[in-house]
């Protein structure tokens, strides 16, 4: 009974000093990224379907899965998030962790059972403190924390975007942007530099980068190689944060547009 009392002793003292010996090995994780959808009222049906479709198809892709297996440990950890104003963000896909091709294809087939909704205000700052908090809630220990933001208009709800962008940056988070600017009935984009006020006012980090997206046939291939980028950490070594410079780009453009509309709506009989 004696030498049974000190055998199960032993078996427990060992597993405790495993257990304290820091995270198991499979929490380590080359990269936590938080997919940031535009949901907003100005994303048309077509953009948010060619949205959704560019990121189901990067996740089915074989370049994908080979980036994600050729990190250090071949293994990240992904969420999809729908946003709009600066109360509504929503979680669409969980944190999920991708291994192996067989759970990129997991991911990617349950992005491809839920509905597409469409929202109202534009708050790239709303989704920027809400990532933060869902790298909170993450387990693990990621090399690197990216958020991968697409949109097709400027902040124009919520806190300054540049506030957001800096407090994450200095977190130690990375931001990178995929600005939409498809020609609409118009014939001109929703804001045609909506290049450069991402580069100027959203992205943010050492090796962030924006990749603009002009032509709707050619989202698959740019969301294929964003990802690739954000799971690969291929990009500029420094940090891209452009501060706005007189007469350059006003990061404030969204909010005063929108109070311009509401004051033109105020002025109608």
């Amino acid at each position: 009974m004696a030498n049974m009392f000190l055998s199960t002793l032993a078996f427990f003292l060992l597993a405790g000093d495993v257990l304290a010996g820091g995270p198991a090995p499979e929490t380590q994780l080359d990269v936590a990224l938080v997919i940031a959808v535009d949901v907003s009222s100005s994303m048309e049906s077509d953009e948010q379907g060619l949205q959704r479709e560019g990121f189901i198809d990067a996740f089915r892709s074989s370049l994908v899965h080979e980036a994600i297996g050729s990190g250090l440990n071949g293994r990240i950890a992904v969420t999809y998030v729908e946003w709009s104003g600066v109360k509504d963000q929503r979680v669409i896909v969980p944190w999920t962790i991708i291994d192996s091709p067989e759970k990129a294809m997991s991911f990617s087939n349950q992005l491809a059972y839920q509905p597409i909704r469409q929202a109202g205000m534009t708050s790239i700052s709303g989704i920027i403190d809400q990532s933060r908090k869902l790298f909170e809630q993450l387990g693990g220990s990621p090399v690197r924390r990216v958020i991968d933001i697409s949109g097709d208009g400027p902040n124009n709800d919520g806190r300054h975007v540049t506030y957001a962008r800096d407090e994450a940056v200095a977190d130690g988070i990375i931001i990178n942007g995929l600005p939409i600017m498809f020609t609409r009935g118009t014939g001109t984009a929703e804001q045609e530099d909506l290049d450069l006020y991402y580069r100027e006012c959203v992205i943010g980090g050492v090796g962030s980068f924006v990749l603009p997206l002009h032509d709707p046939e050619q989202f698959a291939m740019m969301v294929r190689t964003k990802i690739m980028r954000e799971v690969a950490g291929v990009g500029d070594a420094r940090s891209l944060i452009m501060p706005a410079q007189l007469g350059s780009m006003n990061c404030i453009t969204g909010e005063r547009r929108k109070q311009e509309d509401l004051l033109s709506q105020d002025k109608k009989p």
